[in-house]
């Protein structure tokens, strides 16, 4: 598939995101007030991902390592190569999950009402505001929160990507707050669409996205972090091609 066709695939897809979007904006409008709404805001999400990715023919294969418990509360750590990956959680997760990214998110004119609401944003470069934001994200998963981080932090510069050091607050927030973990390995979705598919485009395709075995984080102290940070790494690597 040549550039020139991979650039107007990217633009189609952007339309019906953009379109989709401005359909249900009234609900995330309404339902990001309150808490209480934010599986409703979350369902809308599913939607806004499931149907553009349906008509540009961006599919995605979901390959279960155990079956997950949807009561249950966990921490999805996932490589990050591409904006789809975003997609691909809001496709996979139920209930009232959210993200925590960077803030440049909060002057993305589709992403900001999420991240100023239901998601977190965190400068990086800044202590006070990473602590706050783990904060935040702490408080959230008490009160059955899921949460979806890409410890990398941002998507590598490289192409084909690498996959980058991780960071450490997910993981000790994984141990401090005892809850269970699942590396999720995100293998080829840079094929599809790289970072925002500005450079390259994008085109149709599936994506395979590999859900490991929930990791258990009882018993664990902040002694063993970087412990449980490697795991997940080398995890997380093993299906990346």
């Amino acid at each position: 598939m040549t550039l020139f066709f991979k650039r107007i695939h990217r633009a189609w897809f952007l339309f019906w995101i953009l379109f989709f979007f401005m359909l249900f904006y009234p609900v995330y409008y309404f339902t990001s007030r309150k808490q209480r709404y934010y599986g409703i805001l979350n369902y809308f999400r599913k939607l806004n991902s499931f149907f553009p990715s349906l008509l540009s023919g961006v599919f995605y294969s979901y390959h279960f390592e155990e079956k997950l418990d949807r009561k249950q509360t966990y921490i999805y750590c996932a490589n990050h190569s591409s904006n789809l990956d975003i997609m691909v959680f809001c496709i996979m997760a139920h209930g009232k999950y959210h993200f925590m990214g960077k803030d440049e998110l909060l002057r993305n004119p589709i992403l900001k009402i999420f991240f100023s609401t239901i998601d977190i944003a965190v400068n990086r470069e800044s202590k006070i505001s990473a602590f706050r934001a783990f904060k935040k994200a702490g408080d959230n998963l008490e009160l059955g929160m899921t949460l979806v981080i890409f410890p990398e932090g941002k998507i590598d510069v490289h192409y084909p990507p690498k996959l980058g050091e991780f960071k450490n607050g997910p993981f000790r927030l994984a141990i401090d707050k005892n809850i269970p973990l699942v590396p999720v390995t995100i293998a080829n979705i840079w094929q599809i669409s790289w970072d925002d598919g500005g450079k390259y485009g994008s085109k149709p395709g599936i994506c395979d996205i590999y859900i490991h075995k929930p990791i258990d984080t009882t018993g664990l102290s902040a002694d063993d972090a970087d412990e449980l940070k490697d795991k997940v790494f080398k995890l997380i690597d093993s299906k990346l091609v």
